[in-house]
């Protein structure tokens, strides 16, 4: 169940995360609100993994899965630059994922 929440808690950062380059600095109305409530069930639903996943674990998942997604959202969508270096980046929090969840404890 943890993971569920988790997974859900990722999806509502990353809506957040997406509505908020189209609120325009929040001048904007309903993507301001949908950053905002994003963000609020996001951390709700963190919070409740959090019950059965250790703080590491669960937020280096969180931070680092919101994260390679976001940037690759803003290449492919918002049509920021791909290189090597970017894509390395990703591929790099993504392998820092996996290594901290392969050295920490699941409790």
């Amino acid at each position: 169940m943890g993971y569920l929440l988790l997974s859900g808690a990722i999806a509502a950062e990353i809506a957040a995360t997406t509505a908020m380059k189209s609120s325009e600095g929040f001048t904007r109305l309903w993507p301001s609100l949908v950053t905002l409530c994003g963000y609020v069930l996001s951390y709700a639903l963190l919070s409740q993994t959090l019950r059965t996943l250790s703080v590491g674990t669960a937020y280096a998942i969180w931070a680092g899965a919101g994260t390679a997604v976001i940037a690759v959202i803003g290449m492919v969508f918002l049509h920021e630059s791909v290189s090597p270096a970017r894509l390395a980046g990703i591929a790099l929090v993504i392998v820092g994922v996996v290594l901290l969840n392969l050295g920490g404890s699941h409790s």
